[in-house]
């Protein structure tokens, strides 16, 4: 499907026009002239309840941001997805994420044959595996049963395991522990194993080639330090290391039996790739039962985003919204503020999600784009997040919009914590919306000089995400929302959601930096000055 520039495109037009109509409205003066704005401009499916009347957007606004949607293709583009079309066009592959969570008897095809099936098949290898180590059966090489599971990946391949274990804590396996290793720093590996018994210990070592260095790097000191504590025994590997990878070769040669490789496949991105095997780990913790319900939230958010119109979609809604205020508003960030404990890794999971998908400069057909793209996410739990940067999203000069995430029931209900932690996010949306006019800071009595310091200028747009409580369901839900929230915007930015070649180069000259670094020998240094001049330094404080 040929479409016009997203520039040229008469809804992109009409909405820079109303744009310049409606950007000095405040939301007092929206809400005073609808006293049912709040109910109206909200959206509800699968236990989630969007909010997003808080946002600097009128019946017009929406109006024309559907039509954008239209005008781009996006029904067209969902429906290649979903059918298994090649759309991620540099590496010509298709994206089916969403075929990771399809029921059983579902047909997804790539190339002629039903992924659903293989799906499956490793899902129930997984849940095989996962409930041997789980009841004991699978044991060491000293006979002892598993304790500790390390993840050892980067990427994909440990945010999104660390922040679903995170997520789902509550509904883990308290008898055993879990820890995560993705830096290649030294200090990742050493402190997440220093307190931990070899002979007790399973490593989860996640790289589809077996050669991502970081990992590959923190794979051989595991290996290392398991054959350290107990005794040299190479027969040691076999039982304390399983492998996700698609390397059958190099995972046999690291001594991991290819019997314990669980696989995955090129239509899945990394960073899309938490409910495949890459959720070992997860599955572990939670156990299968819980790691399918997770799966079945993921689908249902997948089927709602497939089939509901677009003025009832949660994730086009957001998706956008945030269009509106990256391309016309000029706001470069968004901040996601889980307000419950469980959800302190989403902030970061979320991170490469978005940024990874949309930091792109050129569309599918390769021309440089004339406007913004990929607003950078970030964020922290409430209430931390209020003492510390919120000062800047009240008062400060960045227009910065918000997504609050709260839930009506905490896992963990202790006395009036919880209304106290609601009362916050309420507080919080209200008070950047409406914030606190001259006048209102004045008949408090404030002194003059210091009415300035205290007016709060409002109008700052936020969505406020509600659910009833964080289960595994919930929270296949709330990553889908985002994973399609993020379509939806490439979508209409007409880029290439699904390859990351921006993290190639660094690699590449990484790679040819690492000797410079090693050599006994001077070495002949072909950089810039200003990395010459940094690898002979470090060079000098090494010794060398």
């Amino acid at each position: 499907m040929s479409l016009a520039p997203l520039t040229q495109r008469p809804a992109w037009k009409a909405l820079q026009a109303h744009h310049q109509k409606i950007q000095g409205s405040h939301l007092r003066q929206l809400f005073d002239a609808d006293p049912k704005r709040g109910e109206r401009f909200s959206a509800e499916a699968l236990g989630l309840y969007l909010d997003y009347s808080k946002n600097r957007i009128s019946d017009e606004t929406l109006k024309l941001l559907f039509q954008l949607a239209e005008e781009s293709g996006l029904k067209a583009r969902i429906e290649a997805m979903f059918r298994g079309d090649k759309i991620n066009i540099t590496e010509n592959r298709a994206v089916l994420h969403v075929a990771l969570r399809a029921p059983k008897g579902s047909s997804i095809v790539v190339d002629g044959v039903n992924v659903v099936p293989e799906v499956h098949a490793v899902l129930d290898k997984m849940g095989e595996f996962c409930n041997k180590v789980r009841s004991g059966a699978w044991k060491g090489h000293t006979g002892k049963r598993i304790k500790n599971v390390v993840n050892v990946g980067i990427g994909g391949s440990d945010l999104g395991p660390v922040m679903a274990y995170e997520a789902l804590r509550h509904y883990s396996d308290r008898n055993m522990t879990f820890r995560f290793v993705s830096n290649v720093d030294g200090t990742d590996f050493t402190e997440a194993t220093q307190d931990l018994d070899p002979s007790e210990t399973l490593f989860i070592i996640s790289s589809k080639t077996f050669t991502t260095l970081e990992t590959m790097t923190n794979a051989h000191s595991a290996r290392d330090w398991l054959l350290k504590g107990l005794g040299g025994d190479a027969k040691a590997v076999a039982k304390h290391f399983v492998a996700v990878s698609t390397n059958g070769a190099k995972v046999s040669e690291f001594g991991i039996d290819t019997a314990n490789m669980f696989g995955f496949w090129d239509w899945v991105g990394g960073r899309y790739s938490m409910d495949s095997a890459i959720g070992l780990s997860t599955m572990i913790a939670v156990g299968p039962e819980n790691f399918g319900k997770m799966l079945t939230g993921f689908h249902e958010m997948d089927e709602h985003f497939r089939t509901t119109p677009f003025e009832k979609n949660l994730p086009v809604i957001m998706g956008l919204l945030s269009v509106w205020y990256n391309d016309f508003f000029g706001a470069q960030t968004v901040a996601v503020l889980p307000y419950d404990q469980y959800l302190k890794r989403f902030p970061a999971y979320l991170q490469q999600l978005t940024m990874e998908s949309n930091g792109k400069h050129v569309t599918l057909d390769g021309a440089t784009v004339d406007y913004d793209t990929g607003p950078i996410y970030w964020g922290e739990p409430g209430t931390n997040g209020q003492h510390s940067f919120y000062q800047l999203i009240h008062q400060g000069t960045r227009l910065i919009p918000c997504d609050f995430i709260a839930f009506g029931h905490s896992l963990n209900p202790h006395g009036a914590h919880h209304d106290i932690l609601m009362a916050n996010v309420f507080a919080q949306s209200e008070a950047l919306a409406f914030g606190k006019t001259p006048e209102q800071v004045k008949a408090e009595g404030t002194a003059d000089w210091l009415v300035p310091h205290r007016v709060f200028e409002g109008n700052r747009p936020s969505n406020t995400i509600f659910a009833d409580k964080l289960t595994p369901e919930v929270l296949g839900r709330l990553v889908a929302l985002y994973e399609h929230n993020v379509f939806t915007q490439g979508a209409v930015w007409n880029i290439g959601s699904f390859d990351q070649w921006g993290v190639e180069l660094g690699k590449v000259l990484a790679q040819r930096i690492i000797p410079e670094l090693a050599d006994k020998a001077e070495p002949k240094l072909g950089h810039d000055s200003s990395t010459n001049a940094l690898i002979r330094r470090f060079r000098k404080l090494k010794g060398l």
